[in-house]
């Protein structure tokens, strides 16, 4: 009897010694499966984390004054558009990377992009000797041609020569503004800096000035829109081309050429041309 029951406690004691051991290897692969799972959550935050950086890496920030009809401007509807905003979105998609529009006053734009809170401008702007000192342009994408605007009864204003003794607005920092400067080399001529260009036309068709210089499209757009008393005076003073300018790296001269492959792709299917026949009307984007 006395080995029977010793028997019987011998295995009770075995049950519970392997109880206890399985409930703890059990308790042990909980723990490496939460910790597991604990991991996997981390890489995923991690890998969510970095993709999300690196696509702000690859925005593209495109500066402009959204003030320029019908280049770039804020519509009815309270949003940016416009000829630019139109070719940028283009071109993005074709490059596959996000594209973010930044607005500022023209004259501020530069200063923006030397400072790499812009990746390029696309402001209508002009390539010229001092600016490719400094940066590195795209392929030119529009050609155009440098026109006076004058009030509606101005017959004599016709070319630079006959600003002579006149005032002429011009955009503040813009290449109209150099090229004024270049040519009156006695300082015959009062140039008058703006911000805006409407608020430019709005000067000449109230005799505040006498002519505005700045793109002849522009000035077509805003004889027909605006409703002052305003009309071209003479010919273009000069024929001119623009390009995206870039600061000058390594990493940017890479971009440069896929926007040129973009653009030049844009020209041969002819999505440049429609963009531009949108617009104008007119294909600017030959020369």
């Amino acid at each position: 009897m006395r080995k029977l029951i010793t028997a019987v406690l011998a295995l009770a004691l075995i049950a519970t010694v392997s109880y206890a051991f399985n409930r703890q290897s059990t308790n042990v692969e909980a723990g490496k499966s939460m910790e597991s799972e604990e991991l996997s959550k981390n890489s995923v935050d991690m890998t969510e984390s970095k993709d999300e950086s690196e696509k702000m890496d690859e925005t593209i920030y495109v500066g402009m004054s959204g003030g320029y009809k019908p280049y770039t401007f804020i519509d009815e509807n309270d949003e940016l558009t416009g000829f630019d905003v139109e070719v940028w979105n283009e071109i993005a998609k074709r490059l596959n990377r996000p594209v973010e529009f930044k607005t500022a006053d023209f004259s501020g734009l530069f200063g923006l992009l030397d400072t790499n809170q812009l990746t390029t401008i696309a402001n209508q702007i002009t390539v010229n000797e001092k600016r490719l000192e400094k940066y590195d342009f795209s392929d030119a994408y529009v050609y155009y041609g440098a026109q006076l605007v004058v009030k509606g009864d101005n017959a004599q204003i016709v070319d630079l020569e006959s600003l002579k003794g006149k005032k002429v607005g011009v955009s503040l920092g813009s290449n109209y503004e150099e090229m004024v400067k270049s040519f009156d080399v006695n300082n015959e001529i009062q140039v008058i800096t703006y911000e805006s260009y409407q608020a430019s036309l709005q000067d000449v068709s109230l005799g505040r000035i006498d002519a505005v210089l700045n793109d002849k499209l522009a000035g077509l757009q805003a004889i027909k829109d605006s409703g002052l008393d305003i009309k071209l005076g003479g010919q273009p003073v000069e024929v001119l081309f623009n390009a995206f300018p870039f600061v000058k790296s390594d990493e940017n001269t890479e971009l440069i050429g896929q926007v040129n492959e973009a653009l030049a792709a844009m020209r041969e299917d002819g999505s440049l041309e429609a963009i531009s026949n949108k617009w104008f009307e007119i294909n600017i984007t030959q020369k």
